[in-house]
């Protein structure tokens, strides 16, 4: 497997329920790397303004001095995972690699009726919302089509690596399948939380992918837009 670009990793130590410490977070970045990806966006988890981006992006510099000392070659880039109930304005705050590009979650038992508006507001603000492991959803594992009805060309869709892969159970992974075969689907990203527990790992998903749709577009999910995102690029 070509090298991979993770955009949705919660690899930064002391900030959420992620890496534990920064040796943590040298070994996620170990285990990336062995699987081909070569690039992470970290994406702690922004519920209120505790953290704000400069926060991110300091931790994301000490992270890479550390990489770089211990011989990794992985690097990591600023971003967040931001929730949809956070305050409107505070949701602006939170580009991926200082790009135009944020990524959003919902609950995870529920799609909100007010989800559209949102999308639409921060749309209207130039920004382009990517929505994070919809496939985790309740609402939408039931009714994918409600999934389908918000998305236009300025909404993204990322998926999580282990919900093709299965490890969340037959019905997320049938509505991975189902949103993968549908073609709205942008990225594949481990959303990985530890050097155990949902590992950063892109490749079995990827091959999974490649399978389903064809190697050329499972490429695009893991290597062409995320490096379109990374460069503030469109994606199409």
């Amino acid at each position: 497997m070509p090298r991979m670009i993770d955009v949705h990793c919660h690899i930064l130590p002391d900030i959420d329920d992620g890496a534990s410490d920064f040796n943590e977070s040298l070994e996620m970045a170990k285990i990336a790397y062995r699987d081909g990806v070569c690039e992470i966006i970290a994406t702690p988890h922004v519920y209120d303004n505790k953290y704000t981006i400069q926060d991110i992006i300091k931790q994301v510099d000490r992270l890479n001095r550390r990489l770089k000392q211990n011989n990794i070659p992985v690097q990591i880039h600023p971003g967040a995972e931001v929730s949809i109930s956070l305050d409107p304005a505070l949701l602006l705050k939170y580009p991926l690699n200082n790009t135009k590009y944020t990524l959003i979650e919902f609950p995870h038992n529920h799609l909100p009726s007010f989800a559209g508006k949102i999308l639409a507001w921060l749309i209207a603000k130039g920004l382009k919302p990517i929505i994070a492991h919809p496939e985790r959803n309740y609402s939408v594992i039931r009714s994918p089509e409600l999934l389908l009805n918000l998305l236009n060309k300025n909404i993204y869709v990322q998926i999580t690596a282990a919900s093709l892969t299965g490890d969340f159970g037959g019905d997320i992974q049938y509505c991975a399948d189902y949103l993968l075969n549908s073609g709205k689907v942008d990225f594949i990203a481990s959303d990985a939380h530890s050097q155990k527990f949902r590992t950063p790992v892109l490749s079995e998903a990827a091959e999974i992918a490649a399978k389903r749709i064809g190697s050329e577009a499972s490429r695009l999910l893991v290597d062409t837009n995320p490096a379109a995102l990374l460069a503030g690029k469109e994606i199409h």
